[in-house]
């Protein structure tokens, strides 16, 4: 593949990639306002055994069937690459096949053994998106393989858009019937933007099938793999991958399996315990997802920038890269951990206008949750330093490491009747990290890499220190003319702009830290001219 072509594709990616989770973020905040923290209880009972299942049925796949079908392409069996993706789609659809069949069958034992019976039809409306969903990967892989990312990132952003379109006009069409209903609505979101984006790709498909079987006409050799091999390569690769994708989705089943029990076992009741749920869940930690897509579009940056100054053994330049890639994380997760932080309630109450109650009492794991933020991006930042280097298993292994201190700290704090899930929100802190920490000292041992305490800690600190007492001032002194929801924009306004002039400032913010960023040199540019730009 030609440098053109793979960022061609790579920003087709990025794109579509930055799409779906602007979407999906603020798909969570209208639900919450429709169906309220008891529907948005039994709608997070349900979808992290989805995404689960679905992770352990999709994860690895796509990315073995590309690496398959690019090496076939390669070596001009373009035959034997549509071998393996015939191979992989019948794989995929029994997986489909038996994963919505463990569901559908189980779903009332499911939800009896998470302490949560109501969430039964929001379980059972997970089953189509299961059986779509792996069909929809066959193909996404097989286009990737032939270096072709456009199918992939239309069905991605068509998904995405049933999902949110679908769900939150069932769940506001559906409330009347009751918050279990209308959270089942939300849930079959999931599945009508499966069937969605699996329709679009197959189109693309057969819109260019004529075209793929002319080529693998005539192209059959001898020397075919049988179809046992193909999936033995297939799982070979797939299999660490998925392992490694399957972390988080288990960390999030650790609250389901572990909140709900301990909540009622120490007096809470089920009603009860299900609002918290979904307040920790469904409002808080949808606000923690958002900052998360400027530092995953980075992560996926510094992975081939790591990788091309590893193969040509180009320590210093590997070193300067992990230096601007960590410093640019911190700039970003630094204030967001911050400003939700400070902003905790005002923030929660402009999300929620329609949950008060509810907003309020969600702001306090927010606050907390807020913390890890910080330790999340520098997460996902030290695993593409470390998938760059060739050493991915080391961020996995990391991260079960914090997850066995998730499941600790949760089932003991959450036993707490005065911080109830308050605990899981600090196990989830602990657990991203512990990762964080252990990711740290992985980088700086394979890297030789030295961090300045000045560049690294003491600026960015006293700018986003700046930036929060701005924050709370402008908020405090607004609030009794304008109200919550327009002294809080104000307030977050004003907190971008002085923790802005204030790395610039101080020098917190180099020229090198823009050219990491999209769109930054353009910015730089700008900012050179008026002086305020350190190299």
């Amino acid at each position: 593949m030609s440098s053109k072509s793979f960022l061609k594709g790579a920003a087709i990616l990025g794109i579509a990639g930055i799409i779906v989770k602007i979407l999906g973020a603020f798909f969570r905040i209208p639900l919450g306002n429709i169906i309220g923290d008891t529907g948005l209880g039994y709608y997070q009972a349900s979808y992290p055994i989805y995404v689960l299942l679905l992770t352990i049925s999709t994860a690895g796949i796509p990315t073995a069937i590309s690496k398959l079908v690019a090496e076939k392409k390669a070596a001009g069996d373009r035959y034997g690459a549509h071998k393996v993706f015939r191979v992989s789609f019948i794989l995929l659809f029994v997986t489909g096949v038996v994963t919505s069949g463990i569901v559908f069958f189980g779903a009332r034992t499911i939800v009896e053994l998470i302490k949560n019976p109501n969430a039964y039809y929001s379980m059972l409306a997970v089953v189509p998106a299961l059986l779509f969903v792996p069909v929809m990967a066959a193909y996404r892989g097989y286009f990737q393989g032939l270096q072709d990312m456009t199918p992939t990132a239309v069905s991605q952003v068509i998904e995405q858009m049933g999902r949110v379109v679908v769900g939150l006009g069932l769940a506001y069409i559906l409330l009347d019937k009751g918050p279990e209903i209308a959270s089942a609505g939300a849930v079959f979101g999931a599945a009508a933007g499966a069937i969605a984006g699996t329709m679009m790709i197959v189109y693309i498909y057969h819109r260019r099938r004529g075209s793929i079987l002319r080529e693998i006409q005539g192209n059959l050799s001898q020397n075919q793999e049988s179809s046992g091999k193909i999936i033995s390569r297939l799982l070979a690769i797939a299999v660490p991958i998925t392992i490694g994708a399957a972390v988080i989705p288990v960390m999030n089943m650790i609250d389901v399996a572990i909140v709900m029990r301990r909540l009622q076992e120490v007096g809470f009741s089920y009603e009860e315990a299900n609002s918290l749920y979904g307040q920790l869940t469904g409002m808080a930690a949808t606000l923690i997802n958002l900052p998360q897509v400027l530092t995953v579009a980075l992560a996926m940056s510094l992975v081939p920038a790591i990788s091309e100054a590893n193969q040509r053994r180009d320590q210093a330049g590997i070193r300067s890269t992990v230096q601007t890639g960590t410093r640019v994380t911190l700039l970003i997760g630094l204030p967001a951990a911050v400003g939700l932080v400070t902003l905790s309630k005002p923030i929660m109450m402009l999300l929620y206008p329609m949950q008060t109650e509810s907003a309020l009492s969600a702001s306090g794991p927010l606050a907390i949750l807020a913390f890890g933020l910080v330790f999340l991006t520098l997460v996902q930042t030290f695993t593409g330093i470390l998938q760059g280097l060739g050493r991915p298993s080391i961020p996995v292994v990391n991260l079960m490491i914090g997850s066995t201190f998730k499941v600790i700290l949760t089932y003991v704090l959450t036993g707490i009747y005065a911080i109830n899930v308050k605990g899981a929100a600090i196990g989830t802190v602990a657990a991203y990290g512990v990762a964080a920490l252990l990711n740290f000292f992985a980088v700086r041992r394979l890297t030789h890499t030295t961090f300045h305490v000045s560049q690294f800690i003491v600026k960015p600190i006293i700018a986003v220190g700046a930036m929060s007492i701005s924050v709370l001032f402008v908020y405090k002194q607004f609030l009794p003319g304008l109200g919550n929801q327009l002294a809080t924009v104000l307030a977050i306004g004003m907190g971008v702009l002085i923790y802005g002039l204030m790395l610039l400032t101080t020098g917190g913010i180099t020229e090198k830290d823009f050219e990491m960023m999209p769109g930054g040199g353009k910015m730089a540019k700008i900012l050179r001219i008026l002086g305020l730009l350190r190299k």
